[in-house]
């Protein structure tokens, strides 16, 4: 039996949940329902608190889990030392950023100034660790939320947490600084150096249908033979393009998968190639 660890809240909840259920996975019902059993796929779901997914997994007592990879990387043990979760499979949703900010007005405008300051953080781990290889002493201040609110109090002079937009920080009179520490985004994960059993490959196969179904469309259009080579390259497809001759003489229909967000400047020049009535329509992909 395959047992998967899901979030029971936040922000990657209910996507994991809907990604699980277009892979053909029953889900549960209620927010309190703590475990649901799939018979039909052999496949238990336990719904955890995101922190805590990657130490399950890492220590074999579930066999994957969705998680964000900040919170991967934080659980992870410093220098190695026992076990651990890998990330398997980026699923898409969840995007976010691990970024510095200091109070608008402050002498705190650049990482390099972060030296002998206080920097409070939910992800004392993963910031410690970027400090290091940076090279840079300073204090970490954890908290457990609201960390926004720390240089206002007077516990810290920056902060260093998981940004979406930004609104939040702005909102609490902070600016950002630097670059990104990491980029993170929802992610299947495993324990490290495990073998992967047929089931968990069946459910990245599946995970990857529901990806491929959401990010392309296919794309269909009759185009003339002479413009084949030209219009084929403007869609090359995941593979390539499926061509079939038409009834009329000199003519083709072509069929490939095309980026949803590509679509219409991918129609526009199919039209401007000068054909002669170049007929486009677009359908959704189906999961694969």
């Amino acid at each position: 039996m395959l047992r998967v660890a899901v979030p029971n809240k936040g922000v990657l909840s209910e996507p994991a949940a809907a990604m699980l259920a277009e892979s053909g996975y029953r889900q549960r019902r209620s927010a309190k329902d703590l475990a649901v059993y799939d018979p039909e796929n052999d496949t238990e779901f336990f719904y955890l608190r995101p922190r805590d997914i990657a130490v399950y997994v890492a220590a074999g007592t579930l066999d994957v889990g969705i998680t964000g990879r900040d919170m991967l990387l934080e659980t992870a043990p410093a220098d190695g030392e026992g076990p651990a979760a890998v990330e398997v499979m980026e699923l898409g949703f969840g995007r976010s950023s691990f970024r510095f900010a200091s109070p608008t007005g402050s002498d705190v405008d650049d990482v390099a100034k972060l030296e002998g300051r206080r920097i409070a953080t939910a992800y004392p781990g993963l910031l410690q660790r970027f400090l290091d290889e940076a090279g840079i002493k300073a204090g970490v201040v954890k908290l457990d939320g609201a960390v926004e609110t720390a240089c206002r109090l007077g516990v810290a002079d920056a902060v260093c947490d998981v940004v979406e937009t930004g609104t939040t920080l702005r909102a609490a009179g902070l600016r950002i600084i630097g670059d990104p520490v990491l980029a993170s985004e929802a992610v299947l994960v495993r324990r490290a150096g495990g073998e992967e059993i047929p089931a968990v490959a069946q459910l990245r196969r599946r995970l990857r249908g529901v990806l491929v179904a959401r990010q392309y469309v296919m794309l269909d259009y009759d185009c003339p033979n002479d413009l084949l080579p030209r219009a084929t390259a403007l869609t090359p497809g995941l593979e390539g393009p499926t061509v079939s001759p038409l009834q009329t003489p000199g003519w083709s229909a072509v069929r490939a998968m095309v980026r949803q967000q590509e679509t219409n400047r991918v129609m526009d020049e199919l039209w401007e190639l000068g054909a002669r009535a170049i007929l486009v329509t677009s359908i959704a992909a189906s999961r694969i």
